[in-house]
């Protein structure tokens, strides 16, 4: 009982110094609050550990993360939380979530590890090595020449095992066990390089039964490798194998990100904001002439591209209208170096399978045709890029978008980066593509199906990607909707949904768009058209609060001083039957 105690009374001591440094418990945006040191420790101690217990799937990385975490929370409960101001509570709230769902994650994955480890049996050789390097132990170089020639002879017996279908390990086991014995062979050739060359008795007595072993590993991962899928999903002609993970996990995902919506409830929000598209694109279509048929509108709008070459003088131009629009209408204040300090770079062929459009950040990424294409890829590349596709696109991944908040998360509250959320970052991009259709930044019916096309497009990610991991869908299912629902060229379309699936992103990363633009809006309506605040006031609060949940940004620009059990529960677009 005396650990909690002592750890009461030495955070209950910090807080006050924090407190008495600071003058006043509510504090301006641009500062820190009192909870923002455990956070830094937090994760820098997470990454120590993570950096110091390299085999990640072993009994002793998972015992001693599970420890890790459960001290945390011991921590945050000897915390006086009703001492906490507005800002302190959001981040011992967000705090609290990051070690929950860090703590969920390592269950998930050691009860994984439980019931597949059976498929790396001679991991306790590899593991005894290693835990004797990280502490210095010469190591007898005959007795480890013995463990080598013994390792060497279990892990090709193993292979042979598998091979003839002995031992039964279907394709997920198998990716799992591929995985695994590639991170061990990492380890154990930088346990095996520190002694190299370094003692000479281990360094002669190990010289053939070391590159054995490493042998052997590396034809056991390739034996399983042949075998290894990420998911039981069949190939439905696309190539696109994901891993869609089930109505139950995708609640958890929401709950997590502090969505208080169903995927049902989500997908009708995802057709009513379509049907407004819609509407939008048919009176686009008619001032362009060509009546209800806004397909053939949006043929005419692709092929207005530049020339060969002329795309990045485009971009340029198109950034720096953005950045004097979103100034002369007052809507925000631009730092002068973040104005000087974005670039270009162009995606290379490669790069474009997955991300056939722009990619954005600290520089704007230009997808557009190289000399080594095929025609028909070109004559995608270019109408998917068009003027007034890309008009829409440019201040989404530059300034008011990405490339500005990532200049300001790194000089206000940067220790909130790690509660990052798609729902801040891709929603705030969003929520400016909103903002300025109503601002009346589009200029033309062309501009304005360039925007339309991309809004539709975010409205199409929340009904492909939640009905491919409820299973309803298929990757094919995904691209023709696609194509048919928003007008992509079909090689676009299937990069869209290759990125979704296979691209690293995790499942709710597709929805975090449009529902975060929302989110952006309706406090934007609560704060901003009630004439509680300004533009310029609301959107520097933002940028200078940092990335968390936006139900968290609502709370502390409301003042809301949140419970200790708080639960998600707003419903930004109202109640969704």
């Amino acid at each position: 009982m005396r650990k909690p105690i002592f750890a009461f009374l030495l955070l209950t001591t910090i807080y006050q110094i924090a407190i008495a440094q600071n003058k006043k418990p509510n504090l301006p945006p641009t500062e820190a609050s009192a909870i923002s040191p455990f956070i830094n420790q937090y994760q820098a101690d997470e990454n120590m550990l993570n950096r110091k217990y390299t085999l990640k799937r072993s009994e002793e990385y998972f015992q001693r993360m599970q420890r890790f975490y459960s001290d945390w929370l011991i921590k945050l409960k000897a915390m006086p939380f009703e001492k906490l101001n507005v800002n302190e509570r959001v981040d011992y709230i967000l705090l609290k979530r990051d070690i929950n769902v860090d703590t969920k994650n390592l269950q998930e994955g050691y009860n994984e590890f439980k019931s597949t480890n059976f498929t790396i049996p001679f991991a306790k050789t590899i593991i005894d090595f290693e835990q004797k390097r990280r502490i210095g132990t010469q190591q007898d170089g005959q007795a480890v020449n013995t463990a080598f020639e013994k390792l060497k002879s279990d892990i090709n017996a193993l292979s042979k095992s598998v091979n003839s279908k002995q031992l039964a390990i279907n394709p997920i086991q198998a990716n799992w066990a591929e995985q695994t014995v590639n991170q061990y062979l990492t380890v154990f050739n930088e346990s095996y390089k520190f002694y190299d060359g370094y003692d000479p008795q281990f360094t002669k007595a190990t010289k053939n039964s070391y590159p054995e072993a490493v042998k052997a590993l590396k034809d056991y991962a390739a034996e399983l490798g042949k075998m290894a899928k990420l998911s039981i999903a069949k190939d439905d002609g696309s190539g696109i194998l994901g891993n869609p993970i089930g109505r139950a996990a995708f609640m958890n995902l929401l709950k997590d990100e502090m969505i208080a919506y169903t995927p049902e409830q989500i997908e009708a929000i995802a057709l009513r904001e379509f049907a407004w598209c819609d509407a939008e694109m048919l009176k686009a279509s008619k001032a362009m002439g060509f009546g209800s048929d806004w397909k053939k509108a949006l043929e005419k709008v692709k092929n207005a591209y530049p020339a060969l070459g002329k795309q990045p003088e485009l971009v340029y131009e198109l950034a720096n209208e953005a950045i004097n629009f979103v100034e002369q209408n007052k809507l925000l204040d631009v730092p002068e170096m973040a104005k000087e300090g974005w670039r270009m770079r162009m995606l290379t062929p490669q790069e474009q399978l997955f991300a056939p459009f722009f990619l954005g950040g600290e520089s704007v990424l230009i997808a557009y045709p190289t000399e080594d294409m095929s025609e028909e890829a070109k004559m995608m590349t270019l109408r998917g890029n068009n003027r007034h596709f890309s008009r829409a696109v440019v201040h989404h991944e530059l300034i008011p978008g990405h490339n500005l908040q990532y200049f300001m998360q790194s000089r206000y509250k940067p220790y909130r980066r790690g509660f990052g959320t798609p729902f801040w970052t891709e929603g705030w991009s969003l929520y400016w593509e909103m903002l300025l259709w109503d601002k009346n930044f589009p200029k033309t019916p062309e501009d304005k199906i360039g925007m339309l096309f991309w809004r539709m497009h975010r409205c199409a990610r929340i009904i492909f990607s939640m009905n491919y991991h409820l299973n309803k869908w298929t990757p094919k299912q995904c691209i023709d909707f696609l194509v048919d629902r928003v007008g992509f060229e079909r090689a676009n379309a299937e990069a869209e949904v290759r990125r979704s699936f296979t691209g690293g992103y995790g499942p709710l990363y597709q929805i975090g768009y449009m529902l975060g633009g929302l989110e952006f809006r309706a406090l934007h309506k609560e704060l901003v058209t009630s004439g509680k605040m300004s533009n310029l006031q609301f959107h520097d609060r933002i940028l200078k609060e940092n990335n968390m949940p936006v139900e968290m940004v609502r709370a502390i620009l409301t003042n809301q001083l949140l419970p200790e059990n708080f639960s998600t529960k707003w419903k930004f677009v109202g109640e969704i039957k």
